[in-house]
C-alpha cells in the first residue's frame, strides 16, 4: 500500500483537492442564489432554507431587464465570434499561403501590438467612438455594432497569429491540386482549407465568445443605454449601490449567464486541445 501511494495514490489526493478548490466557489454562488436573505454572509449555511425568489426577480424586475441583457450578450458574443473567425482566417490564409513585401514585418507588427496592455486604448476608443457617433451613429458610442467593431479589432492580431500556425500545418500541395482542377483562391480557401482547420476555427470562436461574454470594462465604456447593455454590465447594477445590493439576484443571474459557456465547452471540448497544439509545430 505504501509503495502504491508513493507512485499513484498521492495523485488522487492532489486531484481531489483540486476538484474541491474548483467546485467550492460554484457551490457557494449556487447557495447564495437560493438564499432568501440576499446576502453573501448568510450563504455560509449552505442550502439551509432554499428559495427560487431570486430567479423570479430576475425576469420580473422592470428596472433591471435581465432578459434584454442576456439577449444583448448573446447577440454581441455570437457576432464577435463569427467575425473573429472570418477575419482571422482570411488574414491567416494570406500570411500562410502568399509571399509579399512586408509579410514578415506584418507578422512582427501583430506580435508587437499585443505587447501593449488594452488599458492604454480605452481613452482612444472612447474618443474615437464619440466622434463616429456624430458622423455614423450606427457604429458610434452607445451602439452594439460599435462594441463588436472594437472587439474585432482588438482580437484580430492574436487570432491571426494563432490561425497562421495552424494553416502552416496543411500541405500546400492540396492548394496546388485544387488549383490544377480549376479552383480559384476563394474556392481553395472555403472548400479545401477551412474544413481541414476546423479545430482552430472552433477554438477561436469559443475564446472570442467567452471573452466577449466576460468583458465588463469595454462594454461599460461603450454601451451607455441600459437597454443595450450586456450581461456583465447589467448585473453590476445589482450590487453597485451600497444600500441596494442584492447578491442573491446577482448570483442567480451569474449562474444563468454561465450556462451558454458551459454548454459550448461540453460540446466543443474535443476541438480545444487539438486546435491549440496542432498549430504549435510551425510558425
Amino acid at each position: 500500500m505504501g509503495r502504491w501511494f508513493l507512485r499513484y495514490g498521492w495523485r488522487h489526493l492532489v486531484g481531489a483537492a483540486a476538484v474541491v478548490v474548483a467546485l467550492f466557489p460554484l457551490v457557494f454562488v449556487a447557495a447564495a442564489s437560493v438564499n432568501p436573505s440576499g446576502t453573501l454572509t448568510g450563504s455560509n449555511d449552505l442550502f439551509a432554507d432554499p428559495t427560487a425568489e431570486h430567479y423570479r426577480t430576475l425576469f420580473t424586475d422592470p428596472l433591471h431587464p435581465f432578459g434584454s441583457w442576456f439577449a444583448n450578450s448573446m447577440a454581441v458574443g455570437v457576432t464577435t465570434a463569427a467575425g473573429s473567425v472570418f477575419l482571422g482566417a482570411c488574414a491567416a490564409y494570406a500570411f500562410s499561403r502568399f509571399r509579399f513585401r512586408g509579410r514578415r514585418a506584418g507578422l512582427l507588427g501583430l506580435v508587437f501590438v499585443q505587447l501593449f496592455p488594452q488599458l492604454l486604448a480605452y481613452v482612444a476608443i472612447f474618443l474615437l467612438l464619440s466622434e463616429l457617433k456624430e458622423v455614423f451613429p450606427a457604429i458610434g458610442l452607445g451602439s452594439r455594432l460599435g462594441l463588436v467593431m472594437v472587439y474585432l479589432g482588438g482580437a484580430l492580431g492574436v487570432n491571426t497569429y494563432l490561425m497562421k500556425g495552424f494553416f502552416d500545418t496543411v500541405p500546400k500541395e492540396l492548394d496546388e491540386s485544387a488549383q490544377i482542377d480549376g479552383a480559384s483562391h476563394a474556392q481553395v480557401f472555403f472548400r479545401v482549407l477551412l474544413p481541414l482547420v476546423a479545430p482552430i476555427l472552433v477554438v477561436v470562436a469559443l475564446f472570442s465568445f467567452v471573452a466577449t461574454l466576460n468583458d465588463f470594462v469595454i462594454a461599460g465604456l461603450v454601451l451607455t443605454d441600459p437597454d443595450q447593455q450586456t450581461l456583465a454590465v447589467g448585473l453590476y447594477q445589482l450590487v453597485s449601490y451600497k444600500l441596494g445590493q442584492n447578491w442573491g439576484v446577482f448570483a442567480a443571474g451569474a449562474l444563468i449567464g454561465a450556462l451558454p459557456v458551459l454548454v459550448l465547452f461540453q460540446f466543443l471540448q474535443r476541438f480545444i486541445v487539438s486546435g491549440l497544439t496542432s498549430g504549435a509545430v510551425k510558425s
